[in-house]
């Protein structure tokens, strides 16, 4: 089974051409695309909105100032219910 519709293939390919053009502009800020990658993205993205056979988004990840307000989260509670000197020892 195909994991990309006709539709997209063409999306894809469509912003491709555009961007080998050099008229191929990002949505928001309206700034040329240079990058074939973004290329890609933009033209999947165009598929998804026309309702054309395309994957879901992968979920964003975690930023780091994230990661570590999670990690100095976990690290009170352990703290908290096994006392500081297993705390260090629990996170690694």
């Amino acid at each position: 089974m195909a994991k990309y519709g006709k539709k997209a293939g063409e999306k894809v390919e469509r912003a491709m051409r555009e961007r080998k053009r050099g008229t191929l502009k990002s949505g928001r800020s309206g700034t040329r695309v240079t990058s074939r990658k973004q290329a890609i993205a933009i033209g999947l993205s165009e598929a998804r909105d026309a309702g054309a056979k395309v994957p879901k988004k992968k979920g964003s990840r975690k930023s780091s100032s994230k990661k570590r307000l999670v990690i100095a989260e976990a690290s009170m509670w352990l703290r908290k219910s096994h006392g500081a000197s297993q705390a260090l020892t629990g996170i690694r």
